[in-house]
């Protein structure tokens, strides 16, 4: 059975995210800072940068110097951050190739991981590309696989940019040595990845673990898998074919493997590596369905496919669904990291994504508008102060992306910072690099209303369109309830990329249509 053909004409208008976001729609709602009340108050679009405003900024920012000089002064401002009851700090950049966000994030991810125990580094990124990252950082029992140089090599997919960097690179280098001699289970750091595009390695990976494992469930598992293999590359056709009247989905099938999966979860996990393996499967396997139809406490592998198949499904009724349900996935793969790290010892983590993910959508016109949440919002709304958000910013400067999907990386200028926005009310404080914590009774309470004004913030996944930024990166946000904290680099550089040309993948739809964030 051959899928059936395209039919754009059944799709909605493929309106980037970034674009749909920056409508100037005004807010038909706000919500009180850490809780999930909601009031009717309008509130008003800000006026260009006024000087008392510049001027309490100056007064109550604290300068930091360059991040390649010391991240002593970062690190040391953050730390109350990782105080007391903290069991998520999540970290965000408004950009995915930008140095100055990327090395900051590890600046203070390590510092957290020496002083204050954190033991999860849980990125936006697939699944299986992160675990070949944690096999490599990580050390295991002998029984258990690791990384090898005829291992496939991780962040392949468009864009590889993102992860494959001289930053990420050094990071990763740091961690390995850092786990060195440390108990896998109680002491190392692990690396993990949230997303839900890995949909053929996520059916891979779950056969290979059964091959290892029970060879008979094994052939089960090809068998029912075989249906959406069929889709395995170009994933973005299911969902289209979900659209067709009496299309038959494939999620009894990959539901069977999960349920089988977690009725021998007892029998796997004392056969190979403590139960670490069986994670990993049982998450891979989550990834082609969707979780909402999966009421377990149990940990992960198998998330990987059950999530995907739901998500490309939803991708072609509804961009607020799908940008919804792959949220929602990284949220649940978190919560399922953190319990099953819980296992051996106290857990904490540290998430990496993008701004637009981490910062609160009920601060953002994702959320007055759209209806959209994030992994920030369910972050606030389940673990309340116990989790926290630091943002990344910028003015100007070079910025490693693409000009379109599968496009090759290029080295772009970033455009100041726009009239009415946060990047341009920054900028006018003449300092280069600062930090500002924004939580009540941590700010000024002076600053902290002259920041509630409604104001322009930039959104650059990893497409760049810098001549329509307005409509494609711009989006509208109220910062001090947004994010905890943020840290201002007013010029900043691209990444070190390892490679500029793009593998390539299906240009229409690509797995992150129409998002790039």
């Amino acid at each position: 059975m051959k899928p059936l053909s395209r039919r754009p004409c059944m799709l909605r208008p493929s309106t980037s995210y970034a674009s749909i976001q920056a409508r100037n729609l005004s807010p038909q709602t706000r919500f009180t800072r850490h809780s999930s009340k909601m009031t009717t108050k309008p509130q008003p679009l800000a006026p260009p940068p006024e000087n008392h405003t510049v001027e309490l900024l100056r007064r109550h920012l604290t300068p930091v110097p360059p991040i390649s000089q010391s991240s002593s002064t970062l690190t040391d401002f953050f730390a109350p951050f990782a105080h007391n009851d903290t069991k998520i700090i999540l970290i965000g950049d408004s950009t995915h190739g930008t140095s100055e966000f990327y090395q900051a994030r590890a600046e203070l991810t390590k510092y957290f991981i020496q002083h204050y125990g954190f033991n999860i580094v849980a990125v936006e990124a697939d699944w299986p590309d992160a675990e070949a990252i944690d096999k490599h950082v990580r050390p295991r029992s002998p029984s258990a696989p690791s990384l090898t140089q005829d291992s496939e090599k991780p962040f392949q997919r468009f864009p590889t940019w993102m992860w494959r960097n001289v930053e990420f690179q050094n990071f990763t280098k740091w961690l390995k040595e850092w786990n060195e001699g440390k108990d896998s289970k109680t002491e190392a750091v692990g690396f993990y990845g949230l997303d839900l595009y890995s949909l053929g390695k996520s059916m891979q990976a779950v056969v290979d673990y059964l091959d290892k494992i029970d060879p008979e469930m094994a052939k089960v598992a090809r068998k029912r898998y075989e249906r959406m293999m069929m889709w395995a590359e170009e994933p973005h056709e299911y969902g289209l074919e979900a659209l067709a009247a009496g299309f038959k989905g494939c999620e009894k099938d990959v539901m069977q493997i999960l349920n089988s999966l977690l009725r021998k979860r007892v029998e796997y996990e004392s056969m190979i590596w403590d139960g670490e393996e069986f994670h990993s499967g049982e998450q891979n396997a989550r990834l082609v369905k969707g979780m909402r139809n999966v009421k377990t406490t149990v940990t992960l592998k198998l998330t990987g496919v059950l999530d995907a198949e739901q998500y490309y499904k939803a991708m072609f009724y509804g961009r607020d669904e799908s940008w919804n349900l792959r949220d929602k996935h990284m949220f649940e793969t978190l919560n399922r990291i953190i319990k099953h790290r819980s296992r051996s010892t106290p857990s904490k983590a540290i998430v990496w994504a993008h701004n637009s993910h981490i910062g609160d959508a009920r601060a953002t016109s994702m959320g007055w508008s759209n209806d959209e949440l994030n992994i920030g919002q369910l972050c606030k709304e389940a673990y309340g102060d116990q989790a926290l958000t630091i943002g990344c910013l910028t003015n100007t400067g070079t910025v490693a992306a693409a000009r379109k999907w599968d496009g090759d990386m290029q080295v772009m200028k970033v455009r100041p910072g726009l009239p009415n926005s946060y990047e341009q009310l920054m900028h006018a404080t003449a300092v280069k690099n600062f930090v500002l914590d924004l939580r009540v009774g941590h700010c000024n309470e002076e600053l902290i209303k002259a920041l509630m004004e409604k104001r322009l913030e930039r959104f650059v996944g990893v497409i760049y369109a810098p001549g329509t930024e307005r409509q494609s990166h711009y989006s509208h946000a109220v910062l001090p309830e947004q994010l905890d904290g943020f840290i201002w680099f007013d010029e900043t550089k691209h990444v070190g990329a390892l490679e500029v040309h793009q593998p390539h993948t299906t240009v229409e739809f690509d797995e992150t249509w129409p998002f790039g964030l």
